[in-house]
């Protein structure tokens, strides 16, 4: 997605806000989506569609900052993908902004924001937008790979990335030596790595839970 086709989200729930910051995003090229309420952006079918969430921490019902903890964690359990997320505050949220930012949120501005302050915080999240999916993108595959190992493949495949021998996998698995070398070659291949050392590389940021058990 480059930033001059990038449609934003706007999560807040005064309308004239929205349409003040539609306005201003229109003056740049940039489309935008309004969502009045958090639980209308979590229950967007296609959140990946956006560039970045503008998110206003005071939103009632859900609030930006729960919508963002909601959003986070489904990314994480499932590797969806998240885009970066810009808070718009007041003087007394920002300890709690500032904690989202070290979960990784994009930045933050106080209201008011200052519009050419503004324009330029949602264009360093649009460049970081680019970056993270193709991030995203490499992971995407990464789980293309796991859902092609057999349920014993996975069983062989954690005993490696727990650093184990292929005689010692053999008896942990009840199976011949001959037998997990076999295996192993095969994840190699499923995964185009070489050696364990690749392959844990590789799988470095992706949760055990997605190759452990049955496919």
């Amino acid at each position: 997605m480059s930033t001059a086709s990038a449609t934003i989200a706007l999560i807040d729930d005064d309308p004239s806000v929205r349409r003040s910051l539609a306005m201003l995003l229109d003056t740049r090229g940039w489309a935008s989506v309004e969502f009045e309420r958090a639980q209308d952006f979590l229950d967007d079918p296609q959140p990946e569609r956006f560039g970045c969430l503008v998110l206003d921490v005071r939103i009632p019902g859900m609030s930006g900052l729960e919508l963002y903890d909601a959003l986070t964690r489904r990314a994480q359990r499932s590797l969806a993908y998240l885009p970066p997320v810009l808070f718009l505050t007041g003087h007394g949220d920002i300890p709690m902004v500032v904690q989202a930012l070290k979960q990784g949120a994009a930045d933050f501005l106080e209201k008011p924001a200052d519009p050419r302050t503004l324009i330029d915080a949602i264009g360093r999240a649009l460049a970081s937008d680019r970056e993270a999916r193709r991030a995203h993108e490499g992971r995407a595959g990464l789980v293309a790979s796991i859902n092609e190992l057999t349920p014993r493949e996975r069983e062989v495949l954690g005993e490696m990335i727990a650093g184990y021998l292929s005689k010692q996998i053999a008896a942990h698995l009840n199976i011949s030596t001959k037998t997990v070398e076999a295996h192993r070659l095969r994840i190699y291949q499923k995964f185009n790595v070489h050696t364990s050392m690749e392959l844990a590389a590789r799988l470095r940021d992706v949760p055990p839970s997605l190759w452990q058990g049955s496919a």
